[in-house]
């Protein structure tokens, strides 16, 4: 091993020399106020005292708290999730191996094992139509045919598991979900899964309103504005007039106040004299009491947050399209293709790399929501019964209005441990659908 010199360490002692102050201010406002947190959730602490009392997990139990109880049983439902889960995997895979078979050199094993799981689940989908809803036979059959599906999986996850991902993976996650909801909601639609258990809680738990509030905003409003941030991106990487008077006009709403921007749309959505109702009125369309109605919060909330943020989406894609050699274009064009086959072949998977990171930031900050709701509604969490309430608006009220800081925290880092699931699996997801210029 090469020996270090003085002249080495005294260059790295001046290095860090010059980050200390970052580092002191980042431990400081970031690195402190996180470890902080993160002991608080583990303490009963209502800020108007210096006592803080440890109650371990209770925080977090706190959370998923029912204030009344509901007529589904919860681990009914999550066999009956894991099944519907297994089932619409399996179909994919036997789909998968079908028309692959003869590019895929499978053992004979495994065309057993799928043969076996067909089987499984049809007796699965038929028992499950005769019997009780509750039937405590059934619930052993479901455990019988996870614990095969499992095994199976493990046995043969070189051929199995990496099926879903081997090729286009965003069109076997579409696929995937329409199974699941197919045998959930179509074949045994009597049988109860997670997702019901989940609507009929939410109503009993404010925590719980506040995760599917959340997640339906975060499902409304992202692909949206990826969607026609691409769209306007495209265009304003062609050739047209006032260019550059067009970035600039999308990108103001992104630098302006989030307080003005909700202020003018408070305005926009009066269901009395609000720009948008008059809009509306010429075709026809009745007024819309956008602010009052519970079905109208999170899709007005998603409205003006894809305005506000649409511009900075569109200028992030613009710069990746920028960044492709034209040489591309130009030998498409000497080959004869059009402009949707230059844009499938050659502009989308070279824009893969920015449409990642741009799907991770929007995810992100979409989580985050808090503002917006804010001014709309002037201090409260939607028109009525709570509709507006997200993951950040939760911890405000329990921080600020309740001042129990114990239970903010631990819901932090609930949303915290969300965001860092669905990034993971946007990670391993990008692994194989992103590709880089080479």
């Amino acid at each position: 091993m090469k020996k270090r010199g003085s002249k080495y360490w005294k260059e790295t002692f001046q290095a860090y020399l010059f980050l200390l102050p970052s580092f002191i201010i980042l431990g400081m406002f970031v690195f402190w106020p996180i470890a902080f947190s993160f002991v608080l959730s583990f303490f009963k602490w209502d800020y108007t005292t210096t006592e803080k009392y440890f109650i371990g997990f209770d925080n977090y139990k706190e959370l998923f708290r029912l204030s009344s109880p509901i007529d589904i049983n919860f681990f009914y439902a999550l066999i009956n999730t894991l099944v519907y889960f297994l089932a619409a995997y399996f179909i994919i895979t036997i789909i998968y191996s079908l028309i692959n078979s003869k590019k895929e050199n499978y053992e004979r094993k495994i065309y057993w094992g799928l043969s076996i799981s067909l089987v499984l689940l049809a007796f699965y989908f038929i028992t499950r139509n005769i019997m009780p809803v509750y039937s405590l036979m059934h619930f052993y059959i479901s455990v019988i045919i996870i614990g095969f599906f499992i095994f199976f999986i493990l046995k043969n996850k070189k051929e199995i598991i990496f099926t879903f991902f081997r090729k286009k993976p965003w069109i076997n996650f579409f696929f995937f979900v329409f199974l699941f909801l197919l045998l959930s909601r179509v074949f045994v639609p009597q049988s109860y899964d997670l997702f019901d258990f989940f609507f009929k809680a939410k109503e009993s738990s404010d925590f719980l309103k506040a995760i599917f509030n959340t997640i339906y905003y975060v499902i409304l409003s992202v692909p949206i504005q990826i969607s026609l941030a691409l769209i306007i991106a495209l265009l304003l990487n062609s050739s047209i007039k006032l260019r550059s008077l067009f970035r600039t006009a999308y990108f103001i709403p992104f630098v302006t106040s989030v307080v003005a921007v909700s202020l003018v749309w408070q305005w926009m959505f009066n269901d009395s004299f609000g720009l948008i109702n008059y809009i509306l009125s010429f075709i026809n369309v009745d007024k819309i009491a956008w602010l009052k109605k519970e079905v109208w919060t999170i899709p007005t909330i998603a409205i003006v947050s894809v305005w506000q943020h649409l511009g900075y989406t569109s200028v992030i894609f613009l710069a990746g399209l920028q960044s492709i050699d034209r040489s591309y274009y130009e030998a498409a064009t000497v080959d004869g293709a059009n402009r949707w086959q230059q844009f499938k072949n050659i502009t989308w998977p070279l824009l893969s790399p920015t449409t990642f990171f741009i799907i991770i930031i929007t995810m992100i900050s979409s989580f985050k929501v808090f503002s917006q709701i804010f001014i709309l509604y002037s201090g409260l969490p939607g028109p009525v019964n709570k509709s507006g309430l997200t993951l950040v608006y939760y911890v405000f009220e329990k921080f600020y209005n309740e001042q129990r800081m114990g239970v903010a925290s631990a819901a932090a880092y609930v949303l915290f441990l969300i965001i860092l699931l669905l990034t993971f699996i946007n990670f391993r997801v990008g692994k194989k659908s992103v590709h880089y210029e080479s």
